[in-house]
Parts: structure tokens; C-alpha cells; sequence
């Protein structure tokens, strides 16, 4: 039987006793009806991961055991970061997942003069403990030990002055270039827009910044699976893939 992953923001060490957060007791407890004697697997995002066993299950809280630390993190090499336009509902909370089990190491949502979705004010707490949840939830499904830095909402002027990584590339499905297979860096930025894309000025802004134009074939893609097929590639030539 597989053995559940759970995050948790407490400290873990080795031979002691904690109690974990509601939400976590609750998908041990009611939705998995685990019980003591269980062997789980926690970590807290601060690197490794420990083995651990149910100590008790009481009606609202799960106390657990904690055993011995494994440092492995399964990072990729590459330092990637995606910045990626924001659009509704489910197409975004789609690409964090699959961004975060793909291996990026940051994740910059972006605000671009396409995005159709209100970010201010409480509704942007909202998103980003949302979209901080998934994360975790993919984390726990992928085996990665270190959550992906996720930023919050900013625009893409304020955004573009101050990349720093090694190779970036912008998503232009009307240009021809590929991805240089001869390079080997050691950061990349890959940003991509929302529904409809960039603008032809936000485009113009990325390259002034250094930004390389990179299509990814003849057809058009949807900006869900842009970044997937981005991110694909970017690991297979210069990650862990």
C-alpha cells in the first residue's frame, strides 16, 4: 500500500512527537480512515523528508512519531523559472500543477494587458492560498521535498527589468526559433502569456530585456499546455529529464 505524503509548516526532528494542522489530521483521519500504527512520510519544505508513524488519531487532530531523515530533494540542476501569464479558473490552477511536478523552481504570475482575471485586494489572498495549496498538493503527489517559490501577482513592466538568469526565452509562435540545444546554462526564464497571448509591445519589451523569441512548432497552443511542453523540453535538454 503506498505510503501517504503530508507537508507541514512545523519543525520536524527526528524522535519526536507532533501534532499536525487540521487540514492535514482531517485527509489522514476522514478521508484515508488511517490509524494509529500507520507509517506516513512528512516534510515541511525545509529540505529531505522523514519517515513517521501515527501515534494517535483523536476526533479533530493526528499525532505522529517522527523516525529518521532522507535529505534527497529531487530538484532538477536547472534553476527555471516560469512566468507566465494569468488566466481563469482551472487553466492556471492546471499549469502550477503540472509546472511543480515538471520540477520549475519558481513560478512569477504575471499581469499582462491580456489578462482577463481581477487581481487586487483580498481576492488576490484568496488565488495565492489557492494556488500556494496546489503546490503543496502536487509536492505531496510528485515527491518533491522543496516547494516551488511562487510570487505573487505583478505586472509584467515592473517584472521584466529585473530578470537575472542565464537564458530567457519568450513564447512567440510567430517567430522560428528553437530551442539552442548547444547551450548549457544553468538558470532559465521561459515566459509565456495568457489567453491570446502577448501583446506585440510586451513582446518588443521582452526582447529589449534580453528575452530570446522561441516558437514551439507550426501550431498554436493553448496557454495551458505552452508551458508544459516548454518546461518538457528546457528539462530534457539542460535538467534532469
Amino acid at each position: 500500500m503506498r505510503i501517504p505524503r503530508i507537508f507541514t509548516e512545523k519543525n520536524l526532528l527526528s524522535g519526536e512527537q507532533i501534532e499536525l494542522e487540521e487540514a492535514a489530521s482531517h485527509h489522514l483521519s476522514k478521508v484515508l480512515r488511517m490509524q494509529a500504527g500507520r507509517e506516513l512520510i512528512l516534510f515541511n519544505g525545509a529540505g529531505g523528508e522523514f519517515a513517521a508513524t501515527i501515534h494517535e488519531v483523536s476526533k479533530k487532530h493526528v499525532t505522529v512519531s517522527i523516525a529518521e531523515h532522507t535529505a534527497d530533494n529531487r530538484e532538477s540542476p536547472l534553476e527555471l523559472e516560469l512566468a507566465i501569464g494569468i488566466s481563469r479558473g482551472e487553466r492556471f490552477e492546471w499549469v502550477l500543477q503540472k509546472a511543480t511536478e515538471l520540477g520549475v523552481t519558481k513560478i512569477t504570475p504575471l499581469i499582462t494587458e491580456r489578462t482577463e482575471v481581477k487581481v487586487n485586494g483580498d481576492r488576490q489572498e484568496k488565488m495565492y492560498e489557492r494556488w500556494q495549496q496546489i503546490l503543496i498538493s502536487a509536492c505531496e503527489q510528485c515527491q518533491r521535498n522543496l516547494l516551488p517559490q511562487l510570487s505573487t501577482p505583478i505586472q509584467i513592466s515592473d517584472w521584466l527589468p529585473n530578470v537575472n538568469s542565464d537564458v530567457r526565452f519568450v513564447l512567440h509562435h510567430r517567430d522560428s526559433q528553437r530551442l539552442p540545444a548547444d547551450k548549457t546554462p544553468a538558470s532559465v526564464t521561459l515566459l509565456i502569456g495568457p489567453e491570446g497571448g502577448l501583446s506585440k509591445r510586451e513582446i518588443a519589451h521582452a526582447l529589449e530585456q534580453e528575452f530570446k523569441a522561441l516558437t514551439l512548432g507550426p501550431r498554436v497552443l493553448r496557454t495551458e499546455t505552452a508551458p508544459v511542453a516548454a518546461i518538457s523540453l528546457v528539462q530534457y535538454l539542460w535538467g534532469d529529464f
